[in-house]
């Protein structure tokens, strides 16, 4: 028989049990599950995210900066809170002892040669269960020739999230004959709230960003889009998040800089610690002109 311990005195009588709350907007509610998934990709201490996106080759191909994932991108993913990334890409190329959060690319079907908004659901939720994911990306096309078929993706996905414990981030999906500007942005942030996401990913616009965030009752995280000089970039991130975003999600502006490894530092200094953008710009150069000093010695 196993020895019995003495029955318990310490119940902390006077001690009232403390309740945590969550520290993402509109969380509270969720799951265990899904919350901890979410605390692998926001930092719990600064309540933001620097997520390094490279699944553009699920559409694109092999685009600049992402021709080798192995010798690009590996090198960068201890810097990122989060990659986002495709599955076959996760399988073969990304080390499994990586740490960081991993959100997985849910959605696909045509290339750049066809309609991009005609996407479905490209990935089967037992598979990102057995991938052990943080979350699931889903493109929803607000105003794209196949908006519903979209949103029902995303709906369909945020269904078995629940029923899985893991977290549906929405993008929205910007047409290159759509308005980007605060309107449209608060409709389509705010559609893919009310239907189930449990954060969204959009553009950073200069003229009310503010109100697509205070409007959107989740996470925003801001989508990095086209590739900038270093210094807009910086600054961009600053201005998105000092103005509501939880972090930001950037790809071309992290692997196709001439210093990938300095700029998603630079980035991490903007998100983190509130780096003005020329303090971020001068970690950057600092880092960068440090790494070529190590190549040359």
């Amino acid at each position: 028989m196993p020895e019995v311990d003495q029955e318990g005195k310490d119940y902390g009588l006077d001690i009232p049990v403390k309740t945590e709350g969550f520290f993402l907007k509109g969380s509270h509610a969720l799951d265990w599950g899904i919350k901890n998934r979410l605390a692998r990709i926001f930092n719990p201490d600064t309540g933001r995210t620097v997520m390094l996106a490279i699944d553009h080759g699920y559409f694109q191909g092999p685009t600049t900066g992402l021709e080798r994932i192995d010798l690009n991108i590996v090198p960068l993913a201890p810097y990122a809170d989060t990659i986002m990334l495709t599955r076959g890409i996760l399988r073969t190329t990304i080390p499994p002892t990586y740490r960081g959060g991993i959100v997985l690319r849910a959605t696909g079907g045509p290339s750049i040669l066809k309609e991009l908004s005609n996407e479905q659901i490209a990935v089967d939720m037992e598979d990102a269960v057995r991938l052990n994911v943080s979350a699931l990306a889903v493109q929803v096309f607000i105003g794209g020739e196949f908006e519903t078929q979209s949103v029902h993706n995303m709906t369909r996905l945020v269904d078995r999230g629940n029923r899985y414990g893991i977290p549906i981030l929405a993008v929205t999906a910007v047409g290159k004959d759509m308005a980007r500007d605060a309107r449209y942005f608060r409709l389509a942030c705010r559609i893919c709230a009310e239907l189930g996401a449990h954060y969204i990913k959009t553009y950073y616009i200069p003229d009310g960003f503010d109100t697509v965030a205070a409007s959107c009752p989740v996470p925003l995280v801001m989508a990095g889009g086209k590739k900038l000089p270093e210094l807009e970039a910086l600054q961009m991130s600053y201005n998105a998040v000092q103005e509501g975003a939880a972090g930001v999600d950037m790809g071309r502006n992290i692997f196709q800089s001439d210093a990938p490894e300095a700029m998603i530092q630079a980035v991490r200094g903007v998100v983190h610690k509130n780096l003005k953008p020329q303090e971020a710009y001068e970690l950057f150069l600092e880092i960068k002109n440090k790494l070529i000093l190590k190549k040359c010695g």
